[in-house]
């Protein structure tokens, strides 16, 4: 019963959070006027439609953002059997942030098709360079993906430098706080987007969930189990790329997430089970809407970057587990 009741009080705290960070904001909405919007919406009235146009897409996104790092985090992870595994370590968001940034710096276009397309290009691009490293070194796959991965992310990192560099000063600002993280772009007509890449992520890796238990035992033990290691593992990494691709398209870069989340729910739950990966999609997504909420309310009349905020808990939590692990006899 233990997971069950874990799943069923994350719903709850992820209901009642997505019902205080709507209320709180710039601008206080009332409680009555919250509930109205939910289920008698009323397009003359001011605040019922700033719940309805802002808050609740943001909040959605925030959830969604949460959920879809985490998944890319454990699928990484997985595959790779590295628990410091993360879309950012193997170079895929940078990949993603480069081919967004290449986009608007030549051609201006910032549609939500078009910079999630780049964005999966420039990840497809890292991870087809990473998985052609990696391959030519079979005997030490597993460390050779996480080298290269780092090795990926400076060289995207330096590339997008470089194109700020020659970009027009006015696009440079916008550019930087885009990539440092934002839900501000949060919109009815592209949330459907991220919501079903998401949920098709999710599906898949609940559909090939023995096969992902089965690479943690190395891969010879789940190529004996009749696991086809290398589909799987490919499989696996595109759909990692795309995920972060659609991700990074729509909030920009947001780090530490799917290096984090996966920490925490196993100090609480398996997540070998099903449960255990609906567990972690949810903790994503309840981070996710608390650290959006404090990044537009901690000052007035100003928003912070959330990849600020992600990157300054993710460290504070890996030093804290460092010197926890230390201390033990």
């Amino acid at each position: 019963m233990k997971p069950l009741i874990s799943l069923l009080i994350l719903l709850i705290s992820c209901f009642f959070s997505a019902l205080v960070a709507i209320k709180h904001g710039a601008i206080d909405i009332n409680a009555s006027a919250v509930w109205q919007t939910l289920f008698a919406y009323d397009a003359k009235a001011f605040e019922q439609k700033i719940v309805m146009e802002l808050r609740i897409p943001r909040v959605i996104l925030a959830f969604v953002a949460g959920s879809g790092l985490a998944l890319a985090g454990i699928i990484l992870q997985t595959v790779t059997r590295n628990p410091l595994a993360d879309p950012y370590l193997f170079g895929i968001s940078s990949g993603a942030s480069f081919g967004v940034v290449l986009l608007i710096t030549f051609t201006g276009i910032t549609a939500g098709w078009a910079m999630s397309g780049a964005a999966f290009l420039g990840s497809a691009l890292a991870m087809t360079l990473l998985l052609l490293i990696a391959y030519g070194q079979r005997a030490r796959q597993v460390e050779a993906m996480l080298l290269a991965g780092v090795a990926l992310s400076f060289l995207f990192s330096a590339f997008t430098s470089l194109l700020l560099y020659w970009s027009d000063p006015q696009a440079v600002s916008a550019i930087m706080f885009w990539n440092l993280g934002s839900f501000s772009r949060a919109d009815w007509q592209w949330l459907w987007l991220p919501c079903s890449i998401v949920l098709l992520c999710m599906a898949c890796m609940l559909l090939f969930r023995r096969g992902l238990n089965a690479l943690l035992l190395g891969d010879e033990s789940a190529a004996t189990l009749g696991i086809q290691v290398a589909k799987l593992r490919l499989v696996m990494l595109l759909l990692s790329s795309l995920l972060t691709a659609v991700l990074v398209a729509m909030c920009g870069g947001i780090g530490f997430v799917g290096l984090m989340i996966p920490h925490l729910v196993r100090f609480f739950i398996s997540q070998a089970t099903s449960i255990g990966l609906l567990c972690t999609a949810l903790s994503g997504g309840l981070m996710m809407i608390w650290v959006d909420l404090f990044a537009r309310t901690i000052l007035d009349n100003q928003e912070l970057p959330i990849g600020v905020i992600t990157a300054a808990i993710g460290s504070v939590f890996f030093l804290t587990l460092l010197t926890l692990k230390q201390k033990r006899p």
